[in-house]
């Protein structure tokens, strides 16, 4: 029975001493001892997103993080600004588009990250655009926006900026902050370490004067709700008890690590990667890559979901495949959260392997040995 590795950009693996923290005895929501668990982490979210603005704790899964930046701080009438280059791009514009928010779309092809230079003149174009949607890591495609880039652009506008780092926070440099970043929504299942059901966001002065005139319907992700339990270090709604447990201690494992050491972590690993994929002759999807997934396209002479699936059910390495367009063209290996240098070196060997079954010419090691120089 081969055992069994999570190496897709979320899920992803969940430290032991995390899991036996979520398994320790429940306790009521409305007490001081939960309320003070919720003070500590409020607090160290605030160091892991690098802002000194309230990060909210949500039940949900990032998505409703997102749903909250756009129903919590835009009106019926306003405009926004969608960059649509992979899934997540899109459905920031599948939720503006539920709601009846007006947007203005920047298309870019998938693989490709964002375009200053288009975004500038869309901007220049639209002068009421209320607010811009960008992903950090795009994880369908891979792909790292330059969001230092993209705040410098907004922050010379009356637009709030708003980020789905779901997979790239603690994985790619994201200085909320210090660039000039709005809003910010998290997941909990991808670099945090935790299982799916926690979504986070963060919110400026800007974006909390927006919030307080937002018209849109909504009620589960009130923002203003939110703003007024934060401030008793409790939440609008019953939260995942169990899971803020896990999430206390494993904020402290990123914390005790360092966040420099964290996305230096990442890098590392992401290096390695990329590397030994190039070395067994394989073409990167993405053109400017993130430390949280590595994106391959898949060979010509090789069926790529068969790749996928005796990944997982014959070597036990559980990757992700393409999505949308790219199902069977594309496979992505993340390198993200809990994960070391022998969990990338074995990817490489059992994708070595399923390469080779599948008809490719390789010679076995060959990223191997590109990914242990590296790691080494």
């Amino acid at each position: 029975m081969a055992k069994y590795r999570l190496m897709s950009p979320g899920p992803t693996p969940v430290p032991e001493k995390v899991l036996l923290r979520m398994a320790d005895t429940m306790i009521h929501h409305r007490t001081p001892r939960f309320r003070a668990v919720l003070k500590g982490v409020h607090e160290k979210l605030k160091k892991i997103f690098q802002t000194e603005n309230p990060v909210f704790v949500f039940t949900s899964s990032g998505t409703g993080a997102m749903e909250a930046s756009v129903t919590g701080i835009l009106s019926k009438s306003d405009k926004a600004l969608v960059i649509r280059g992979g899934k997540f791009g899109e459905r920031f514009g599948e939720i503006c588009d539920a709601y009846g928010i007006e947007t203005v779309d920047h298309e870019v092809a998938w693989g490709e990250p964002a375009d200053l230079s288009a975004i500038e003149k869309l901007l220049a174009d639209n002068p009421g655009i209320k607010a811009v949607y960008s992903t950090l890591c795009e994880t369908s495609t891979g792909v790292a926006n330059d969001i230092q880039g993209i705040a410098r652009l907004v922050s010379a506008t009356d637009a709030v900026l708003v980020v789905d780092a779901i997979s790239g926070l603690c994985a790619d440099d994201m200085r909320t902050d210090e660039w000039g970043i709005d809003v910010v929504a998290g997941g909990s299942q991808k670099g945090v370490m935790l299982p799916p059901g926690l979504a986070f966001l963060s919110l400026s002065r800007k974006a909390r004067e927006l919030a307080e005139t937002s018209d849109l319907p909504g009620y589960y992700f009130d923002l203003k709700a939110a703003l007024k339990s934060y401030g008793k270090d409790d939440t609008p709604w019953t939260p995942a008890v169990s899971l803020i447990m896990g999430l206390d201690s494993v904020l402290d494992m990123i914390l005790e690590e360092g966040m420099d050491k964290v996305l230096a972590r990442h890098a590392r690993l992401a290096d390695a990667t990329r590397a030994a994929v190039k070395a067994l002759g394989l073409e990167l999807f993405s053109k400017r890559p993130s430390n949280a997934v590595t994106s391959v396209k898949v060979p010509g002479n090789v069926d790529g979901l068969a790749l996928v699936k005796k990944m997982r059910d014959e070597q036990g390495v559980v990757i992700a495949g393409g999505q949308g367009g790219l199902k069977g063209r594309m496979f992505r290996i993340a390198h993200l959260g809990y994960m070391d240098e022998y969990d990338t070196i074995v990817a490489i060997a059992a994708l070595e392997i399923v390469l080779k079954q599948l008809g490719s010419g390789l010679e076995f090691g060959t990223g191997v040995a590109k990914a242990e120089e590296l790691l080494s």
